[in-house]
């Protein structure tokens, strides 16, 4: 009996602190439910950011939507039954739509200067001057703000934004049934024959300098946007991305035209000589 007796007033002390455990656990939870509190939890939240890969799609797909735009405009600029007024205007706004892509371009892949002040200004230029959207991006300034219309300067335009296009939608339209029917042998052609256009922008762009060293002997003359697009010239000869194509364009005017001087204008050798010699300086 005494055994029963001990065994039993053993027990109730780990009865009450159990039952006391529980009652305060549900104290617990039912404060928890009338704060409105929820338990946190250490996974991944429901919501996540936008991965880069998504991003880097925003980006294209505005790059896309801009060259398209430019190329439709640029077209219209072109074609002889336009109205002159609507033409001159689409001749511009083709120019700025470059202008904004080339800008936007520069932005997603080197992004802002790390300061704002004149060292960081010179470092983030000499990052991107040799950038084949810089290049673009002075190339339309240099004709949005002159007077001076030339048509002709359409031709790296439309080239740009063909190349452009066309790389777009052979990424991201291959399985498109109005792509395969419509589209992919002319994006064949534009991606084949990169080369053959790059060739062709580079031979426009060196004959509208001298079409521009011509023009100042028109009432429609700008030196300073003839100095300007000649720097320009200059910098596509020497940045790599360009380098090739304009140092062939001009080796064959080099071979063309320097037995003519010789033979015909032998005067011209001391102008010339001082022109090479700021050329390649």
């Amino acid at each position: 009996m005494s055994t029963s007796s001990s065994s039993s007033q053993s027990a109730r002390p780990t009865a009450t602190s159990a039952s006391s455990t529980a009652s305060s656990n549900a104290n617990e939870q039912v404060r928890s439910r009338n704060s409105g509190s929820v338990p946190r939890t250490s996974g991944p939240s429901a919501t996540t950011g936008a991965t880069p890969s998504s991003m880097r799609w925003d980006e294209q797909t505005i790059q896309f939507s801009v060259n398209a735009w430019v190329f439709v405009i640029a077209v219209l600029a072109v074609l002889p039954l336009i109205p002159k007024n609507l033409s001159n205007r689409a001749y511009r706004l083709s120019f700025m739509g470059t202008a904004c892509s080339s800008l936007y371009s520069l932005y997603s892949l080197y992004g802002r200067p790390r300061a704002w002040n004149m060292q960081g200004l010179q470092v983030y230029f000499q990052s991107i001057v040799a950038a084949k959207d810089f290049i673009y991006f002075i190339y339309c300034l240099t004709f949005v703000t002159s007077h001076l219309c030339l048509k002709f300067a359409l031709i790296p335009i439309l080239c740009r934004a063909l190349e452009q296009v066309a790389k777009f939608l052979r990424r991201n339209f291959g399985r498109s049934t109005i792509y395969r029917k419509y589209l992919e042998d002319p994006c064949v052609w534009v991606e084949s024959n990169t080369t053959t256009l790059n060739i062709l922008s580079s031979q426009a762009e060196i004959a509208i300098g001298f079409l521009l060293i011509i023009s100042l002997l028109s009432w429609q003359r700008n030196i300073i946007q003839t100095f300007m697009y000649w720097q320009l010239l200059k910098l596509m000869y020497q940045a790599p991305v360009t380098a090739g194509y304009h140092q062939s364009t001009w080796s064959r005017i080099g071979r063309t035209v320097t037995p003519i001087i010789q033979r015909y204008a032998p005067f011209l050798n001391t102008p010339v000589s001082a022109v090479q010699r700021w050329w390649f300086r």
